[in-house]
């Protein structure tokens, strides 16, 4: 008897499910579109439901020994026993899809033992999909990412509050702030080059960054949290102490400004 055909490898799941979800999405963006407000949390809508739903099934029947983390799925103890999980944000930039604007994301990561392994990220309207496996590079669509050296004054993204002179002990940085709603994409802006760092000084959900950060990494950024260290995933809390992505230069820079008494 001939042996099975080997499945799908992991990214290529992903890759798939992130398509199909761009599909769902795309129906409420165009569409009707319920929203709820979570408080706090911001705007949760019919669309992310559905997205999380498809996501959750396609991934989960694929995979049924990992674990599970996303933004609209309620938590249960179970990931943290698993040595792989999924981590998800079915809709990264939510703000952004009620508004009509296009800088919204669909962000899947696995992650192995704390560590983003593969990852996408996919723009469904702008037909952006941003790629990894971890060792294995960056890629957006057919291209390959590598981060850009900075010439002049850095661009970063970050939200104006980030650059209050108080979380700067060391001085603020010189730099031209810009903005955009998703933290995905952020990262993934960082990776192909269009922007030289981004941060956020706030405790971050996981979910918003576990694939962007495999994506940076792998296209040549330092990634860490905001005192410096390493990002680690599937914590029991699900956050991290904020996040700061950029050229080496450029993150030594913000992480020694920021920790500096």
């Amino acid at each position: 008897m001939a042996s099975p055909l080997p499945g799908p490898s992991d990214l290529d799941l992903i890759i798939g499910a992130v398509r199909e979800a761009g599909t769902i999405a795309r129906r409420f963006f165009e569409g009707d579109n319920k929203v709820w407000d979570k408080g706090s949390e911001g705007p949760v809508t019919e669309a992310d439901i559905a997205v999380d739903t498809h996501l959750r099934e396609t991934l989960c029947s694929a995979r049924p020994a990992y674990g599970w983390l996303s933004e609209e799925t309620e938590d249960t103890p179970a990931r943290l026993s698993t040595t792989r999980l999924f981590i998800v944000d079915p809709i990264d930039g939510t703000r952004a899809f009620v508004k009509g604007e296009e800088a919204w994301a669909h962000s899947v990561a696995v992650v192995e033992n704390g560590a983003p392994v593969a990852a996408a990220v996919y723009l469904p309207m702008m037909d952006k999909l941003y790629t990894a496996t971890a060792t294995g590079g960056a890629r957006l669509n057919d291209t390959s990412l590598r981060v850009a050296a900075p010439d002049g004054r850095p661009q970063v993204l970050a939200s104006r509050p980030a650059f209050e002179a108080r979380h700067w002990p060391g001085g603020v940085p010189a730099v031209d702030r810009h903005f955009r709603t998703s933290l995905a994409y952020r990262l993934c802006l960082v990776a192909d080059g269009s922007f030289d760092g981004m941060l956020t000084l706030r405790d971050s959900w996981e979910w918003d960054l576990a694939a962007g950060a495999l994506i940076a990494t792998e296209a040549g950024a330092v990634v860490s949290d905001r005192t410096g260290a390493p990002l680690r995933f599937n914590s029991k809390g699900r956050m991290t102490p904020g996040v700061v992505a950029a050229s080496s230069a450029v993150h030594d820079d913000l992480t020694t400004r920021l920790k500096e008494t």
